[in-house]
């Protein structure tokens, strides 16, 4: 039986001024706080104990990403077949509130990555303020060794490849159906490219770039359909100029076909993983170059 994860579930950033971060998940983006504990702020979209974390620190970082099990092994079963590959880990208990127990280890592009079966979940529900995104969706990140590092979250922990843009520059994989959970850029350098939250429909986009605007966040870059994913995307910067896409549309993966649910803007029938250029399909052109952030 093999590893697998099924949801990117938290990003914990590091923050060298937590407060603006915490007040702009609250404020702007609707996440309720559900604990604070030795300085750490961990925010929930509505369900979970935690999507966000915010760590006080001397540098603007994201310290790691936590993704669930589909609970089919024990973490001391996925721990002995990690270290069956070569990859070492370690097990913490009671390091993380709302999750008692999970797998620490590092990615072959020097991620820490957190590997659960169990988080709380407190139901807190949706705070009806702010921008309120349905949920945390996916993560972008530069990686300095990106071939290797695909290899990883495809071998090791399960993803399944879907698209490209370009030969190498921007590498697509999924872990359920949503078209994708991590988009590996090749780079010289590991670090955050963006992370994005997934809101309902395109009223709840212009809603959502209304009250960046009130907010003094400017949109930069979007709105426009992305060519991989499809989805109709908008990016702005958050207080520690981490750049967040808000996106709706995003294509439908049917593993057992190996397509795309076909929907009215895609171009062919079936559709297909395959590799593209550029990033918008309308070909909007816009003043930041998303490639180059």
């Amino acid at each position: 039986m093999s590893v697998n994860v099924f949801r990117l579930a938290y990003v914990d950033f590091l923050s060298k001024k937590p407060g603006r971060m915490v007040d702009y998940y609250t404020d702007t983006m609707g996440y309720r706080i559900t604990e604070e504990k030795d300085g750490i702020t961990y925010l929930s979209n509505g369900y979970d104990h935690q999507n966000i974390v915010i760590t006080p620190s001397d540098k603007n970082a994201v310290r790691s990403y936590g993704y669930q099990l589909d609970g089919k092994l024990s973490l001391d079963e996925v721990q002995e077949q990690l270290l069956a590959q070569g990859i070492e880990s370690r097990i913490l208990e009671e390091a993380k509130p709302g999750v008692s127990r999970f797998i620490e280890l590092n990615d072959p592009a020097g991620n820490i990555i957190e590997l659960f079966t169990d988080m709380d979940q407190p139901a807190v529900g949706f705070l009806g303020s702010g921008i309120s995104p349905l949920k945390l969706g996916h993560v972008a990140f530069l990686a300095s060794n990106y071939e290797d590092t695909i290899l990883f979250y495809r071998d090791v922990l399960g993803f399944t490849f879907t698209d490209k843009i370009g030969e190498s520059f921007a590498n697509f994989l999924t872990c359920n159906t949503d078209h994708h959970v991590l988009n590996i850029i090749a780079a010289n350098e590991t670090r955050l490219h963006h992370i994005a939250f997934q809101l309902k429909d395109a009223s709840h986009q212009y809603a959502a770039s209304d009250l960046l605007a009130k907010r003094g966040r400017s949109i930069i870059w979007g709105p426009s359909r992305h060519t991989a994913g499809s989805n109709i995307a908008t990016y702005h910067r958050d207080p520690d100029e981490n750049v967040v896409e808000l996106y709706t549309d995003m294509d439908v993966f049917v593993p057992e076909l190996g397509i795309f649910e076909p929907r009215p803007w895609h171009t062919e029938m079936p559709y297909k993983p395959k590799v593209w250029e550029g990033l918008s399909v309308w070909g909007t052109e816009f003043q930041v170059d998303l490639a180059k952030i």
